[in-house]
């Protein structure tokens, strides 16, 4: 009997959806590596509880190994889900961690290896965020010149993937 296939899952930021640009590129750096792919949509809901639940409840239904990428508020929720997940690797674009009021609610604690790549220009998430969060969690990071999007960043990042991926597949 043949293992399930590794699983990559995608979780979007507040204000975009579930295949937009980012996600499309790293989708297919994902397929290129043998993964299957998954973007869950989060429109519409603004708790990052609530993403989390769905994203837990989603995952029911999938076997094999899971590795999860999130960007902004999703990075947030990919980080929140990879302990009860038992993810295997965590891949975040400019998480929302430590954002004001809701400090005690950054994810602490991951299971797996995780990767930040975060714009030195993000006037959202403060980089310094993601570089505390990386810190604690000994995460490797990658601080690129772009703003929050990270719109003008994509070939990097879909690298920046590809290498974090294929270091932590099994052959």
């Amino acid at each position: 009997m043949s293992a399930a296939q590794p699983r990559l899952v995608f979780s979007h930021g507040k204000e975009s959806g579930p295949w937009g640009s980012k996600i499309l590129a790293m989708a297919q750096v994902g397929r290129e590596l043998g993964l299957a792919v998954e973007s869950v949509d989060y429109q519409g809901m603004d708790d990052a509880s609530a993403r989390v639940a769905k994203l837990l409840d989603c995952a029911r239904a999938w076997t094999g190994p899971l590795y999860l990428a999130g960007s902004s508020m999703g990075g947030h929720v990919s980080a929140a889900a990879a302990q009860p997940l038992n993810a295997r690797g965590l891949f975040l674009l400019a998480p929302a961690f430590y954002m004001p009021g809701l400090e005690s609610y950054t994810p602490q604690r991951v299971p797996c290896p995780a990767a930040i790549v975060h714009g030195w220009r993000d006037d959202i998430v403060p980089v310094e965020h993601s570089i505390r969060w990386a810190r604690e969690q000994g995460a490797e990071l990658h601080v690129l010149d772009s703003d929050h999007r990270l719109q003008d960043q994509i070939p990097a990042i879909c690298q920046l993937l590809r290498r974090y991926l294929a270091g932590r597949l099994e052959p």
